[in-house]
């Protein structure tokens, strides 16, 4: 069996790749985010029991894994192992574009700030 899922049972807006999906229900093993974020925004240090992947689309972002900081603009991939902290930020100017892919059919995050 597979499954198709259409953009309105994702997506925030019809014409925005901005949400994301657990596909778990669907009989995944992975979870996306796509996200459209704007200068300054960018979530608070969390960490995963699995993996992290984010595609850098257009933009730029700051991460911070673990101690190391590091820059990643488009077309760059940034893997974050599991259990790692982990945030990102928008340091502009351009809106920042990404796609952040979890290693898991449902979303496990624990908030560290």
């Amino acid at each position: 069996m597979h499954s198709i899922i259409d953009r309105s049972e994702w997506a925030e807006e019809p014409d925005k790749w901005l949400g994301e999906v657990q596909l778990g229900a669907h009989g995944g093993n992975l979870c996306l985010i796509f996200n459209l974020m704007a200068p300054g925004q960018g979530p608070r240090l969390h960490k995963h029991p699995y993996p992290e992947t984010f595609i850098i689309r257009a933009g730029r972002a700051l991460f911070t894994v673990g101690d190391e900081t590091v820059e990643a603009g488009p077309g760059k991939i940034v893997v974050v192992p599991a259990d790692t902290p982990h945030k990102f930020i928008n340091p502009g100017p351009d809106v920042l574009e990404t796609i952040d892919i979890h290693e898991r059919g449902s979303f496990i995050t624990e908030w560290l700030e």
